[in-house]
């Protein structure tokens, strides 16, 4: 049996409280994340989802449990992940080409000019922002920079690629857009992908897997939520297939009601943190046997 390429084990993270004492904001937490994969992370405000990618990103420590990336614990931040946040966090002075190329010489210190530039100018081609190459960030629209920093991340080639709620200050038609274009690339790609998110749709649209989170403090993976919607999905036909109002309000129960109630289902029955739950809304149960047939009773007269 093949190890995942990240895995999350044993999480936790508690803050000193005011008099004394501390705060856990989650602990026990497990996830396995294979190669190739995107995984959303969906809970409400205080739950630890920003925590947890920073940790993934080396950018804080946790309290207890390690993460371990292909074989090696996480001890801080390291080109072989890299994070997209909400802004696009972008060199003002510099353009697009050269805030591209300026984390691929961290990458590559050692590559001439002219590689750089080409490696730089194939990202920028995935990311269609094809002949903005000496524009500012100034000079260009939100989602524009957003894409920025998308190029930025992938030209890096990291084996994971950390999104913190990047569409979240986007237009709805802008969001749409950047939501397809990261589909594709890291379809195209098998770019593995850890995404924080507050918006159902667009965890059904992007997620291989979609993991719960229980409300803070002590906040734990409720469970997790394997997406039912074909691989060939899109934005404009998404909510077209058979799945998708299953899982739909699947998700959306347990935000509004079951992630407020979720010690009384851990009180209730059997929850093992190394083993969160595995649903998929939507999928027919297998099809049971017919019962057996009685052989025919003679009739009596």
């Amino acid at each position: 049996m093949t190890k995942p390429l990240i895995s999350i084990e044993a999480l936790a993270r508690r803050y000193p409280k005011h008099g004394g004492g501390e705060t856990t904001v989650f602990e026990n937490v497990w996830l396995p994340i294979e190669k190739g994969e995107f995984v959303c992370l969906i809970g409400h405000s205080g739950c630890g989802k920003t925590t947890i990618l920073n940790v993934l990103a080396g950018l804080d420590q946790p309290s207890g449990g390690v993460v371990i990336v292909d074989g090696r614990e996480i001890s801080g931040p390291s080109l072989d992940r890299a994070v997209i946040f909400q802004g696009h966090s972008l060199l003002p002075w510099m353009t697009v080409m050269g805030n591209v190329a300026f984390a691929v010489t961290s990458r590559h210190p050692h590559w001439p000019k002219d590689k750089v530039r080409a490696h730089c100018q194939k990202y920028i081609d995935v990311v269609h922002l094809t002949g903005s190459e000496h524009k500012k960030p100034a000079e260009l629209s939100g989602g524009m920079k957003q894409r920025v920093g998308i190029a930025r991340a992938l030209a890096i080639e990291p084996k994971m690629l950390l999104m913190d709620e990047p569409f979240s200050a986007l237009d709805a038609l802008t969001r749409g857009s950047l939501q397809d274009e990261v589909r594709r690339i890291c379809t195209e790609t098998e770019q593995t992908v850890f995404m924080i998110t507050h918006d159902i749709d667009e965890a059904m649209l992007l997620a291989d897997r979609i993991v719960l989170m229980t409300n803070g403090p002590e906040a734990k993976i409720a469970e997790i939520v394997e997406n039912t919607l074909p691989k060939d999905r899109s934005r404009a036909d998404v909510h077209k297939h058979a799945n998708y109002y299953a899982l739909r309000n699947h998700l959306l129960d347990f935000l509004v009601t079951r992630s407020k109630n979720f010690a009384v289902e851990i009180a209730a029955g059997a929850y093992d943190p190394r083993r969160p739950p595995v649903v998929r809304p939507g999928e027919r149960a297998p099809a049971q046997p017919p019962p057996p047939i009685d052989a025919p009773r003679a009739v009596s007269a």
